[in-house]
């Protein structure tokens, strides 16, 4: 949000369904209103220009039909025929209307910038705030949804800007001249005319509720859809290994045909809202003539005033048309601005205190301490159970263990993606809270199963797009790791644009160019999670080696389900449902013939697994 607009909201916590049809009180829309608003501040005197074009604008449109009634009344209809009077009209008329197109031009253009750069801000400080949020909420929170508040929620602000702000400026003022103007005619017939009011505000009210309704709906149906996708698409390998086609296309149709029927509802109830209006204003001008056409008749009235009444109250309801042709796209601000003011006021779990330090990195010496810890994702379940570990500096420790064990959860705590809700995890004696998370993300270098790489080229994945680092050292590090001799095959070398998550590389090369990174910044904890499980015995040799060398001087955990990965290690702890049931060499823990010695022999095609 705005530095200057602090939002604080207690109630909401990671994994609520921000995405869904959930309640808005009246005071969380002002809220969410002030806050999105408030992203406006820096453009108010685009704003004050916009406004005075609009009066500019409109007062130049508004005139032209009392140009017309002035040649009518008191120059055709009484005969004086004054040639020169008509020309000057005339004249005045093609000025009006040229000094309407500049203005509105103008007008257009100041808004349209206003609203591109607030709704820019607006993403900019939306993706800002998302990398922020602890991954307990994206272990919650669909990435797809995500998506969609990015992008369909803020372009939906950007029409607010642009389109139904500029509608209240605009229709709002021509509604505002248009009776004075009629007023300053005729003021008994301009009464009658106001008779449309308050009809007008009935049918607004009667539709209002159902249509936020309609359009909180749609937008949600929507946001599950993209979800589906985003999901499929990053599941397609799997989708097509198990000819999986079928059903996710009959799934996909279910979540499509909910969208379809919630757009149609949503289209219905717009139109009958629209064509509300267009009755009544064509029932209205048939009323104003026939009163009109009397009082003319009777001669109470000129024909010039008609005239121009008749044209005001056809201009009386294109902005109200225009108003209400906007109340879909307000409907659907209202509920994009709520689900963002949610996403905005949704506050990490995991937050630097206000006694963080950021120790000296070229110091640390990589000792960790597990002091009798418990932790859980969830209230209720435990997975880690008062577990008491200590790691010296500079030691190689592999973690071994079934799925389920609380290996990877053991890797999170030390990282602080979670917090463990007793005890401690200490760095070189200091609490990992009490550690500022940019220093503490930088002590640690995390290696997974499945290495994300990004679209650019390769030494951008290296660094990461720090241009701190030069591409010498990339070189330098992607030659210590032993993955040089495979970029210098490719096309373009280092230059080589990778496409999302490295696709064109295999998963060793991947995890190879993860070691690089490891060794362009220098971490002095080294974390390895999983990252031989999906490789070949060949590449997981080339992984081996790339370990050994990278895990020089640095304190190294590695998690694995081969124990080949860890059988070199100077301490190989075995977890079994979130404790430490053995610890010691391979060797050490061969000869105690507990539950290592059943993994082991289960890895090696031996024995079958032994309940423990």
């Amino acid at each position: 949000m705005p530095r200057d607009h602090n939002i604080v909201s207690a109630d909401v916590r990671p994994g609520e369904e921000i995405s869904g049809a959930y309640k808005v009180s009246k005071e969380q829309r002002r809220a969410a209103f002030k806050a999105i608003i408030a992203f406006a501040k820096p453009h108010r005197m685009t704003f004050i220009y916009v406004f005075l074009c609009t009066i500019v604008a409109i007062s130049a449109d508004l005139l032209q039909p009392y140009l017309v009634k002035i040649a009518i009344d008191d120059n055709l209809l009484i005969g004086k025929n004054d040639f020169h009077m008509l020309l000057v009209i005339c004249g005045v008329y093609l000025g009006l209307s040229v000094l309407s197109f500049g203005f509105t031009y103008l007008q257009n253009n100041l808004l349209q910038y206003a609203g591109q750069s607030i709704v820019g801000r607006i993403r900019k400080d939306l993706f800002q705030h998302i990398t922020k949020l602890s991954m307990s909420f994206f272990d919650r929170f669909p990435s797809g949804s995500l998506v969609t508040h990015i992008s369909s929620d803020t372009e939906a602000l950007n029409q607010f800007f642009t389109q139904v702000f500029l509608s209240l400026i605009r229709d709002g003022m021509t509604l505002l001249f248009i009776i004075v103007l009629m007023f300053q005619l005729d003021p008994i017939l301009a009464c009658y005319s106001l008779i449309l009011i308050p009809i007008i505000a009935a049918i607004a009210i009667a539709f209002r509720s159902y249509m936020r309704k309609t359009y909180q709906i749609s937008r949600t149906q929507l946001s599950r859809l993209v979800a589906f996708v985003a999901e499929n698409l990053a599941g397609m390998n799997l989708i097509q290994a198990f000819h999986q086609q079928k059903e996710q296309q009959k799934l996909f149709t279910e979540q499509n045909n909910r969208y379809f029927r919630a757009n149609l509802r949503e289209i219905r109830t717009n139109v009958l809202f629209n064509r509300s209006f267009d009755i009544l204003a064509n029932l209205s001008v048939a009323f104003l003539v026939w009163i009109g056409g009397m009082a003319v008749f009777h001669r109470s009235i000129e024909f010039g005033v008609l005239y121009a009444f008749i044209t005001y109250i056809r201009q009386f309801f294109q902005p109200i048309n225009s108003i209400t042709q906007q109340w879909n796209t307000l409907q659907s601000t209202t509920v994009s601005m709520d689900r963002l003011y949610r996403l905005f006021t949704t506050m990490p779990d995991i937050t630097d205190s206000a006694k963080a330090k950021k120790p000296d990195l070229a110091k640390v010496e990589g000792k960790i301490d597990y002091n009798r810890i418990q932790f859980g994702y969830q209230e209720g379940t435990t997975v880690i159970h008062d577990l008491d570990l200590h790691i010296r500096p500079g030691e190689m420790v592999g973690v071994v263990g079934a799925t389920g064990a609380g290996k990877s959860s053991l890797m999170s705590l030390l990282c602080r993606f979670y917090d463990v809700q007793k005890g401690s995890v200490l760095i070189d004696g200091t609490d990992v809270r009490d550690i500022a998370q940019s220093s503490l993300h930088r002590m640690i270098g995390l290696v997974q199963q499945e290495p994300y790489l990004f679209s650019g080229s390769i030494v951008d994945n290296v660094r990461l797009f720090d241009t701190r680092i030069s591409r010498d050292q990339v070189m330098e590090a992607c030659r210590f790791v032993g993955v040089d001799s495979l970029i210098g095959r490719l096309a373009d070398g280092y230059d080589t644009h990778l496409s999302e998550r490295g696709s064109g590389l295999s998963a060793g090369e991947r995890q190879l160019i993860s070691f690089a990174r490891i060794v362009v910044f220098q971490p002095k904890i080294l974390i390895l999670d999983e990252a031989t499980a999906n490789l070949d015995s060949h590449t997981e040799q080339l992984i081996q080696t790339a370990l050994n060398i990278v895990s020089q001087g640095r304190t190294t955990l590695v998690i694995a389900h081969r124990l080949s990965t860890v059988m070199q290690a100077d301490r190989i702890l075995v977890m079994n449902q979130g404790r430490i049931v053995e610890q010691g060499t391979h060797q050490e823990l061969l000869e105690l013939e507990g539950y290592y010695e059943q993994l082991y022999r289960h890895s090696q095609g031996k024995a079958e697994m032994k309940a423990v």
